[in-house]
């Protein structure tokens, strides 16, 4: 039996209250990524149907997105490797579907790791965001990397399926 999506399964342990939807909007992506992904076959990783976004670069950018807005949500800049990185998402890498899932997976626990840390009385606290340091707070950042993170699976999992159609 299916179980429901995950915001419907009750508090993520030792998540602050105000953070719940953030743990389970990344949580629903890891399962939905990690199911399907299973079968996914590695030389269509690659492959930009229509143009569109590959599925390797979904995984690459669900796992840079979150490093990079949980490392502002601290109010910390970007390092080097992380914009090396970040350059990177769109190249394609001689790496396995297993490999990203694994990282992406790897990446949600350490998210998890840091929302269990993050203090409700810290969310209001002002953060700039990128190399303009774009005004935001810890919650804006929170959010927008669940909602962001959550907009890829989408459109990551539509592309595998367009991908895994065509045989």
């Amino acid at each position: 039996m299916n179980q429901p999506e995950v915001w419907l399964r009750g508090p993520v342990e030792n998540i602050p209250t105000l953070l719940q939807p953030v743990a389970h909007a990344i949580l629903q992506a890891r399962e939905e990524v990690d199911a399907l992904m299973r079968t996914f076959p590695k030389e269509k990783l690659w492959e930009k149907p229509a143009g569109v976004a590959s599925v390797g670069f979904h995984l690459l950018h669900l796992r840079g997105v979150l490093d990079r807005l949980f490392t502002y949500a601290k109010g910390n800049a970007l390092s080097e490797k992380q914009l090396g990185v970040l350059k990177q998402e769109t190249q394609s890498h001689n790496v396995t579907v297993e490999q990203l899932v694994k990282e992406f997976d790897e990446q949600v626990d350490k998210t998890l790791k840091q929302l269990s840390e993050t203090a409700e009385n810290t969310l209001s606290d002002k953060r700039g965001v990128g190399r303009s340091q774009l005004s935001s707070n810890v919650l804006g950042i929170l959010f927008h990397s669940a909602e962001h993170t959550m907009r890829h699976t989408g459109q990551l999992l539509v592309t595998a399926r367009i991908l895994m159609s065509e045989g």
